[in-house]
């Protein structure tokens, strides 16, 4: 018999509302009555409304900027969770935060995504949700069950829309660590994959070198797991360009968007930026950025999770 793990209850932070709000109805599940608020010296409060004892509580908040802001609300709402008696905590990361530092490049580095990991299950979740994270590898930092869901079905589905596909188009990774991003996205267009291969000097900052693969004449999807300040990519898209590419489209599941990154997008060869929804992007102006949602995608391995059905049949093809 499979052990019941209380009714399912949505509860959320105040990294992404709209997100968080788009989940709620998409499941057809309120959110849990909460406050999440600051004292006048700027500490974090929170205050959960309604009884949580023996519930399945699933914790929406993407650590995205403010990052420790984000990154503190996430572990307070969990503490308050579990000294509230939920049965089993999960926390629903769609954006996972210091993701980026997840080995040391050089001596007396830390490795802050294995600190994060350590955080989030010391406060007292039972399991993480999570999209695309920077490096696989994330999922083995925690000592707690990890769904490691990816956005790549999501960016193709708009793509095949537009009837992007078959020979005519090359989806492209902008680094070595895109490459399986890119050939999972190949595999459902249809198409063929290139590699940009780069340099990066110093830390923000890359040098493209080559393109391995042919992109003449045809339309160019650059994918990638993050943009943040977005050099690489449209460095990526520029060598495309003069490599004879027809067009250049580029996906991402996270678009961070740090200045100068708008700026950028808006001067480089990129006809169309797609990005989902794991990271508010109400406040950016661009006139070539397509925003998908990833709630119903969250909404189902929710409602898997819950009833303790695989999560990874989401992702099965063919």
């Amino acid at each position: 018999m499979v052990e019941s793990h209380g009714s399912l209850k949505l509860f959320a932070g105040n990294a992404n509302p709209p997100l968080t709000a788009a989940i709620s109805e998409v499941m057809g599940v309120p959110l849990a009555e909460m406050v999440v608020d600051r004292f006048s010296d700027g500490e974090i409060r929170v205050m959960i409304d309604e009884n949580a004892r023996g519930t399945d509580a699933f914790v929406i908040q993407p650590t995205c900027g403010p990052v420790n802001d984000s990154l503190m609300e996430l572990l307070i709402i969990i503490d308050a969770l579990r000294r509230a008696s939920a049965r089993r905590i999960t926390a629903v990361i769609p954006y996972y935060g210091y993701g980026r530092q997840d080995r040391k490049t050089r001596g007396r580095e830390p490795i802050t995504a294995k600190m994060v990991a350590n955080l989030i299950t010391t406060a007292g979740a039972t399991r993480v949700l999570t999209i695309d994270l920077h490096a696989g590898q994330i999922q083995g930092f925690f000592d707690i069950p990890v769904d490691h869901l990816t956005g790549v079905p999501t960016l193709s589905a708009y793509f095949t829309n537009l009837e992007l596909g078959g020979e005519e188009v090359v989806v492209v990774a902008p680094d070595a660590g895109a490459v399986a991003r890119a050939r999972d996205m190949a595999g459902r267009l249809g198409a063929r994959i290139a590699i940009v291969d780069k340099y990066r000097p110093l830390p923000g900052v890359s040098e493209v070198m080559n393109i391995i693969g042919d992109v003449s004449d045809k339309t160019a999807i650059l994918v990638d797991e993050m943009i943040d300040t977005a050099g690489t990519i449209c460095a990526a898209a520029c060598a495309l360009e003069q490599k004879g590419a027809r067009r250049v489209l580029a996906g991402a599941t996270h678009g961070i968007l740090s200045p100068p990154a708008v700026q950028r997008i808006l001067e480089s060869p990129i006809e169309e930026m797609v990005l989902t929804d794991t990271v508010p992007l109400a406040g950016v102006v661009m006139e070539s950025l397509r925003v998908l949602s990833v709630a119903p995608l969250l909404g189902r391995a929710i409602e898997r999770i819950h009833e303790d059905r695989s999560v990874s049949e989401l992702f099965v093809t063919g």
